[in-house]
């Protein structure tokens, strides 16, 4: 397998791999989403006790997941460029944070909107909540420690060790509904039980999680891409591919 991976270690080879599968993951998401969304929105029945409040969740719910697990893919790249030293996995580091923050501010907004109906309040300090908040402050840490570097190898080392001490929030993110006493509801989806939720409430959440995961690879792959470009500016094959345009 490494000897397949090898070949896009290298900038040239990655970028052109970025372009060709960016295509094939965007707009495959946004059919799942339409998909999804519009079942959710319009189809599926209104909770027995939230009523239609409850629908919120069809954003809610993925982008929450997605945030976590796009900054689990940014440390798991973080790790292979510090211990193997690859430039591209520090570009990967940069291409996933600003798209997993956007994620993550998402599910803290939609989760206000839904909190103020059924907790009668925008806000709490809930270990949950809580706890996500550091996830969006982690993942802008990332990427302002990137930025505060001229020098981008000591940049992406730097931003690197950040991502990497910041994985220790996502098992507190997840299990903070278990360990505290805490408002938000536990797990409806990721538990080794059955789902807490009917088919007919469930099925378009797990279509739009699987379109917000084929747009946040979408986007960090269309990121990748451009950064890329940006990092190989003055090398040959670039300056041919911009003359080319």
């Amino acid at each position: 397998m490494w000897n397949w991976l090898h070949p896009y270690a290298k900038p040239e080879r990655a970028y052109w791999l970025c372009r060709r599968l960016a295509p094939w993951f965007f707009w495959p998401s946004l059919f799942v989403l339409l998909v999804g969304t519009v079942w959710g929105l319009a189809f599926a029945p209104p909770d027995y006790q939230q009523g239609n409040s409850f629908r919120i969740i069809y954003i809610h719910v993925p982008t929450a997941m997605l945030g976590m697990g796009g900054y689990l893919a940014m440390a798991i790249a973080a790790f292979v460029g510090i211990v193997w030293q690859q430039r591209l996995a520090d570009v990967t580091v940069q291409a996933v944070a600003p798209i997993g923050a956007v994620f993550t501010f998402l599910s803290l907004f939609t989760g206000a909107v839904w909190g103020k109906p059924t907790w009668g309040t925008w806000w709490v300090w809930d270990a949950r909540l809580t706890s996500q908040l550091i996830l969006l402050f982690l993942y802008l840490g990332v990427i302002a420690l990137y930025g505060a570097f001229n020098d981008k190898k000591t940049a992406g080392r730097a931003a690197g060790i950040l991502a990497l001490v910041g994985v220790i929030n996502l098992p507190i993110i997840h299990y903070s509904v278990q360990w505290w006493n805490t408002l938000h509801q536990g797990a409806t989806i990721s538990k080794f039980s059955r789902p807490s939720m009917d088919d007919s409430m469930l099925w378009p959440l797990l279509i739009n999680l699987l379109g917000f995961a084929l747009l946040l690879t979408a986007l960090s792959v269309k990121r990748m891409a451009t950064l890329i470009l940006s990092m190989e500016a003055r090398r040959p094959w670039v300056v041919t591919l911009l003359e080319g345009r």
